[in-house]
């Protein structure tokens, strides 16, 4: 079951979406909440170019580190918006792989919100996610 606060987040992530959706240009919106209790969001950006779209998730923690530097993800949501004529409403979505490295490169104890086989969405870590981290060397 959800938190307020996981739910706090979500309704974050939602209205950043909502309020920034533009058709096959910005179309899922991102919440993390901060170790020190922010809530910072992002959408992401796509080009026509596919290479060099970022990703919500990556703007949302681009923007906590720019904001008052790294102060850690304690959780961290994606949602995404329906095209016209989609059926569906704004849902919870699971991070993509690059944002999985990059979440557990941040924060190694991240929790994620995802969604759960139609039920309410639920929290993983991000090691639950990504069990088999790249290291480079030793690390």
């Amino acid at each position: 079951m959800l938190s307020e606060k996981d739910q706090e987040l979500i309704a974050a992530a939602v209205d950043a979406i909502s309020r920034r959706y533009r058709n096959s240009w910005q179309e899922v919106g991102a919440a993390l909440r901060t170790r020190d209790d922010r809530i910072v969001t992002g959408v992401n950006i796509d080009a026509y170019i596919g290479r060099i779209a970022v990703c919500a998730e990556a703007i949302a923690i681009g923007r906590a580190i720019t904001e008052t530097g790294d102060r850690g993800i304690e959780t961290i949501v994606a949602v995404r918006h329906p095209k016209p004529g989609e059926a569906g409403k704004i849902a919870v979505v699971s991070p993509c792989g690059i944002c999985r490295e990059l979440i557990h490169d941040y924060d190694a104890k991240a929790r994620v919100i995802v969604p759960d086989s139609g039920r309410e969405p639920k929290v993983v870590t991000i090691d639950e996610l990504l069990p088999n981290k790249y290291r480079r060397g030793n690390e």
